[in-house]
This record gives C-alpha cells, sequence and structure tokens, in this order.
C-alpha cells in the first residue's frame, strides 16, 4: 500500500466496546485490550472491521509467543546437518509484517497517529 491513506471518520455505527474473543491466545487477547480502548474513542471501528483486529490481533500474539519460544530454546539449533536458524525466527518475521500492516489499516501506527485520526466532514475544507 504505498501513496497517502485515506483519513479515517467517525462512523455512526462504531463499536464502543467489546471484550476479546475467547478463543484468542492469551497474548492476542492482551493486545485486544490493549488496543481496544483506542479504537473505541477514535469511533472508528465497525462490525465489518472486527476480522482485521482479530488479525492484527493474532499476529501480535504470535510475535510475542515466538519470542517466548526463542528466548527459552534460543534462536539457533542444532541439527544433524549443523545449526539452522529457529523455525521461530520465520514465524515471528512474517507475523510481524502482517502485524505492521493491519495496525496501518486499523490507524495504531505512529504515521497513522501523525496524521489527523478521524475527519468529520470534507466538505468543511471546501468551505473556506
Amino acid at each position: 500500500m504505498r501513496g497517502t491513506k485515506p483519513h479515517l471518520r467517525a462512523d455512526a455505527e462504531a463499536i464502543t466496546d467489546l471484550t476479546a474473543p475467547a478463543w484468542l491466545s492469551r497474548a492476542a487477547a492482551l493486545e485486544w485490550c490493549r488496543v481496544m480502548p483506542i479504537l473505541t474513542e477514535r469511533k472508528i471501528l465497525t462490525v465489518a472491521d472486527l476480522g482485521s483486529l482479530e488479525n492484527y490481533c493474532v499476529a501480535v500474539g504470535t510475535v510475542r509467543e515466538m519470542e517466548a519460544m526463542m528466548q527459552d530454546e534460543g534462536r539457533v539449533i542444532d541439527t544433524p546437518t549443523g545449526p539452522k536458524r529457529h523455525p521461530a525466527v520465520g514465524i515471528q518475521s512474517d507475523a510481524m509484517t502482517r502485524a505492521r500492516l493491519l495496525a496501518a489499516e486499523l490507524g495504531l501506527t505512529p504515521v497513522s497517529r501523525s496524521r489527523p485520526a478521524i475527519r468529520e466532514d470534507d466538505d468543511e475544507d471546501e468551505l473556506i
């Protein structure tokens, strides 16, 4: 996704509060609880966006779970053919990429926070 991202708008059907789905891992549920108040305050999250939010939380949860695994087992493992990187390195890298892309869609990145997050009405600019 290149170029200028569209401005996020407050939605009359925005979700005001929703608990994390029970099927999320502990790490993913913690991320849900961290970002849900931010998205609720901005009033941009609707039922249609829940899939993106769930996928974002799963990706962040995976990053944290893979990090914990590598802290326990190391980033390099011994194999019969010699040392190799731990499989969790690749899984974590893929999850980081997914999380970053989904965070941008949800307005959770530093760049998305630095621009006006919500525009009430584009017509106001035209009247000035």
